[in-house]
């Protein structure tokens, strides 16, 4: 055990600025005596000691300073300052005195820190230039309210870059606030290579707590790296792998330095250059050529112009437009057709590449693969529009086609009329006729009336509209047709409906009664067969047991004639007295 007064303290004490610090003083008296008093004292800037508490057994007393609001005293007589500020960085004091045993004290150093804020960085607003000949600013680094100071680095795609002559500059700036906390900012200085502009910087702001090193990183940025440029590329952008006619078509010119160069565009006539700028869209690499044609091939050529260096680079590109020129269709023979007759079409045309001939008709039916197209037998049906589509296998979606018509002439040939017409005099009615030729003939009717005519291609139809009198219904009415090759001519026949209609009456009427005498017949042929079981002498029973064969016979001349019936009948009355007297 010891034999004197001893007196415990830590040796500093870490709180963050704004928070609670908590001294404590253990102390040890022999014997376990008593202390007399206990004294808290702060040390000053001159090195002088400041009571704060004096504790005894009858009380505390605090001491009028600038800690009294802030300061309390815990049961165990450790000290706790709030609300510690950066001027609380001191030494603090505990003396004990215990009488006879002496009087001791120890100190503990109070020690304030200020985690810093996130270093914020701001990277070079302009552009940075490889050519440069001054070792340029690639950023700004700032970090606020820290204590005590901190110290910055610089990272550059996460490795530390350091201090070198003509290379690499860092200059920093430490500032102290009127709160006492400390604002750090840090400029980064260094070349910048072609390579960079992938490159990121950061900065780290690095602090010390309760003895060890601790760290804050920015947010990694890029600089815009300006350097000229090294590759130029000129190419053909099209929806097709091959351009056709009436393609859009777009020349992309692309370089590959920062900032972009100023593009021009050229196209190549003959031993000249035609400037194409002022079509290009304002300041980018591309011109837009809308519905191109055979003359757009060419050779085209883009320059880039290199502002910062003012070198100029160059790249040509050939266009090759693919089209159809040139379709047309030959007739044989060419002179007027005639109906028999036959004629072959034929198609051609002019590309830079294999084409494909297909004949169709004016449906879009196809007829024959092949540039030729033989039709025989003309006649007036085949009157029709043909068309040669001509299409590039090669090049999807390049086609042109071209129509021709086929006029068959002859004369008139009358297809229809309305005849026979059954018509009621005095009842105005329409007559037609329908006829195809070519030339267009003309339609004469023997009669008059009103007519009206509709023409469709070769065909032709004429109503004429006219009231019925009897003379029409006698003679009927002719239709010709007729055009410089011929007439044809028919003949319209109208039918009385009342006449029609008297002549059906007498023949119903005449239908009904053969069925009445039909019905007579079978009831009589049926009576008589009944009675023919009935006794009546020879005759009677030879009919009785005649053969089926027999009584057929008899029945059909029964049917065939009607008096002969009525002859028998009387007979066979007779026979049947005669047999009774015999009896």
């Amino acid at each position: 055990a010891a034999s004197k007064l001893e007196i415990s303290m830590p040796a500093v004490v870490e709180v963050e600025i704004g928070g609670t610090a908590r001294i404590e003083c253990n102390f040890y008296i022999p014997e376990n005596a008593s202390y007399t008093y206990i004294d808290w004292f702060y040390v000053d800037r001159s090195n002088r000691q400041v009571r704060l508490y004096h504790v005894t057994a009858s009380g505390v007393l605090q001491d009028d300073t600038d800690y009294k609001q802030r300061l309390s005293l815990g049961e165990d007589k450790a000290l706790s300052i709030s609300a510690v500020t950066v001027q609380d960085a001191r030494t603090f004091v505990c003396q004990v005195g215990a009488g006879s045993y002496g009087v001791g004290e120890n100190s503990t150093e109070l020690s304030v820190y200020k985690v810093p804020k996130t270093p914020e960085i701001e990277p070079n607003s302009g552009g940075i230039s490889v050519q440069s000949t001054e070792v340029p600013e690639i950023a700004k680094c700032v970090s606020k309210n820290s204590f005590p100071s901190p110290n910055i680095t610089w990272h550059k795609n996460g490795e530390q870059l350091h201090p070198q002559e003509n290379q690499v500059t860092i200059l920093s700036t430490l500032t102290r606030e009127s709160s006492g906390l400390y604002t750090v900012s840090s400029t980064l200085y260094a070349p910048v290579r072609r390579e960079d502009r992938h490159s990121r910087y950061h900065c780290t702001v690095h602090y010390w707590l309760r003895g060890q090193r601790h760290a804050l990183e920015s947010q990694g940025v890029k600089v815009n790296v300006f350097y000229p440029a090294e590759h130029l590329k000129l190419q053909v952008v099209s929806s097709s792998a091959l351009v056709k006619e009436g393609d859009n078509v777009t020349l992309l010119c692309e370089a590959d330095g920062n900032p972009p160069p100023v593009f021009s565009f050229f196209k190549k006539n003959l031993n000249d250059w035609q400037d194409l700028s002022s079509l290009a869209e304002p300041d980018s690499g591309i011109l837009n050529l809308h519905d191109v044609n055979k003359s757009s091939s060419g050779t085209y050529r883009c320059q880039s112009l290199d502002l910062d260096d003012m070198t100029l680079k160059e790249e040509d590109v050939d266009l090759v437009v693919n089209y159809i020129e040139g379709v047309h269709v030959k007739m044989e023979p060419s002179s007027t057709l005639r109906e028999g007759e036959s004629v072959m079409l034929s198609c051609d045309a002019h590309s830079p590449v294999a084409l494909k001939y297909q004949w169709r008709d004016e449906k879009g039916t196809k007829l024959v693969e092949g540039n030729q197209l033989f039709l025989r037998n003309l006649t007036f049906e085949t009157s029709n529009t043909f068309s040669c589509k001509v299409m590039a296998p090669s090049v999807p979606g390049l086609e042109q086609s071209k129509e021709v018509s086929v006029a068959v002439e002859g004369k008139p040939r009358i297809v229809a009329i309305s005849s026979p017409l059954y018509v009621r005099q005095d009842e105005v009615v329409n007559l037609t006729c329908k006829a195809i030729a070519f030339p267009r003939p003309t339609v004469q009717w023997s009669i008059n009336g009103t007519a009206h005519e509709y023409v469709d291609n070769q065909h032709i139809a004429s109503n004429l509209t006219v009231r019925v009198s009897h003379d029409l219904l006698q003679a009927g009415a002719m239709c010709r047709v007729s055009n410089k090759l011929g007439v044809s001519e028919k003949h319209i026949q109208l039918v009385d409906q009342k006449s029609t209609a008297e002549s059906q009456g007498v023949i119903i009427v005449a239908i009904i009664v053969a069925i009445l005498v039909v019905a007579v017949l079978g009831a009589v042929i049926y009576f008589l067969h009944k009675k023919g079981k009935i006794p009546c002498g020879r005759a009677g029973k030879q009919d009785i047991t005649k053969p089926e064969a027999r009584k057929d016979k008899i029945v059909v001349e029964v049917k065939s004639d009607k008096l002969s019936e009525e002859a028998g009948l009387l007979q066979g009355a007779n026979g049947e007295k005669r047999a009774a007297a015999d009896q």
